[in-house]
């Protein structure tokens, strides 16, 4: 997608009402994937002219499993579409996926153990990927919040972003300043500790340099949820 054609498809998603706003559909669209989990591929044509290609969007639907218990879903095309707009935008030949199809017992294991994760997470629709970019990540973002087309989700300190086709808003999670984005200066005193992430995706806070509970990390994702005004983040 070159410059022109980028900022012609982001302005005019901006001013479409919600309903409206959908990728437009070019004859042929292709991805080249890799699993970080699995290790397994995609390389080749999810749309022809005839629109979505059942065959592959089957085997996408398995590339894209929850490779924790083998499970699929049916993937919604459109947020296959939206990652390969953002590709295009930023010239890159390929992405990694970190986190595709979770089923609901995965994603209440990650919301157990890892914070940033919703209750109702797009990932439980087949509707969200988080993805890596080996090259201008931080660009594939801003192109996709421009584009006003889902959500899209910027982990900076782990180096992802999310992408989802559910309502548009964006938001940002880097480990710092928790308290104040989701109280506002304004609730239980130990939420108002400096917070940190850990390399393992724990919860530290800076003061007593330990993680917290499960208690309080379940708190910390309630508030999440609420402060952002969307049930589904990542």
């Amino acid at each position: 997608m070159n410059r022109r054609r980028f900022l012609s498809l982001a302005a005019g998603a901006a001013v479409l009402p919600l309903p409206a706003l959908a990728m437009p559909v070019p004859p042929l669209w292709r991805l080249d994937l890799v699993n970080a989990h699995t290790g397994e591929t995609f390389k080749g044509p999810f749309r022809d002219v005839d629109g979505p290609i059942p065959e592959a969007l089957a085997e996408l639907s398995h590339f894209l499993r929850d490779f924790r218990c083998n499970q699929t879903i049916r993937y919604d095309v459109a947020v296959l579409d939206f990652l390969t707009h953002v590709m295009d935008a930023v010239g890159a030949i390929q992405a990694t996926i970190l986190s595709a199809y979770r089923t609901p017992e995965t994603n209440a294991m990650l919301r157990r153990t890892m914070f940033g994760v919703a209750e109702h997470s797009q990932h439980m629709y087949g509707r969200a990927l988080d993805v890596y970019l080996p090259a201008r990540l931080e660009d594939a973002m801003l192109a996709a919040r421009a584009m006003q087309f889902g959500g899209v989700g910027w982990y900076p300190r782990s180096g992802f972003i999310h992408l989802d086709s559910g309502p548009v808003r964006n938001w940002t999670l880097d480990g710092r300043g928790f308290g104040n984005q989701l109280l506002g200066g304004h609730g239980t005193p130990w939420f108002h500790e400096p917070v940190t992430v850990s390399p393992q995706g724990e919860l530290i806070a800076r003061r007593t340099g330990k993680p917290f509970s499960v208690a309080e990390r379940l708190t910390m994702h309630r508030l999440l949820d609420r402060a952002l005004g969307f049930p589904s983040l990542r």
